[in-house]
């Protein structure tokens, strides 16, 4: 299966889950802080809705700060669309073509299975990512990306323990591919998710 298809198939499959969502879930919390399944949502599908020229006014009302446009539109925008409105630009936009800049389309692969993933392991969905889906994603993977997202792995080996497939070096953190990759992003995980001497550095505090 090439990078497109993949893509397009993760897209359907989201679409899908959001069409069933109960209507409270768009309003729980997801793994990105301060944002809710409709932020998530919202930002995910705002390449579809904005020309370039528009994209380009908000960053530079932003400041040049890509983390500050992401915020402010995807708040605006899930105040702005209905439910329907954000699932429906997710399924029909499946097949659209874009790439984050300079990402590719193994960039916009990413883009759409950490997102998915921050709201299914949020809601508590068991809802695997394939493994030929995650094998280049997680390949895409180096010190810059995880840099992007300001985690701090010192002294941790990220182990899968369904991939042949491992990061850093130190202690081992285990758990599922997807799981890690969470954790590559700067996410805190719920409880359950993650083994080894280090879990405690990142999973959610107790509430």
């Amino acid at each position: 299966m090439d990078i497109r298809t993949m893509i397009a198939a993760q897209r359907r499959e989201l679409a899908e889950l959001l069409a069933g969502l109960p209507a409270g879930d768009w309003d729980a919390p997801t793994l990105c802080e301060g944002w809710r399944v409709r932020e998530v949502v919202a930002h995910m599908t705002l390449p579809f809705r904005t020309s370039t020229p528009r994209f380009l006014l908000e960053m530079v009302k932003a400041r040049g700060d890509v983390n500050r446009m992401a915020d402010t539109t995807a708040r605006r925008d899930a105040a702005a669309l209905s439910t329907g409105e954000l699932a429906a630009s997710m399924r029909d936009n499946a097949d659209t073509a874009w790439k984050p800049p300079g990402g590719g389309f193994v960039g916009a692969l990413s883009h759409e299975v950490i997102h998915g993933l921050d709201i299914t392991v949020a809601l508590g969905v068991d809802r695997p990512v394939p493994k030929d889906r995650m094998r280049p994603v997680l390949d895409g993977i180096n010190a810059r990306s995880v840099g992007f997202f300001g985690v701090d792995l010192a002294g941790v080996r990220l182990v899968a323990d369904d991939l042949d497939w491992t990061y850093g070096n130190g202690e081992v953190l285990g758990g599922s591919a997807q799981d890690l990759l969470l954790v590559l992003c700067g996410r805190k995980l719920p409880a359950g998710h993650l083994t080894g001497a280090p879990t405690g550095r990142f999973v959610q505090a107790r509430r």
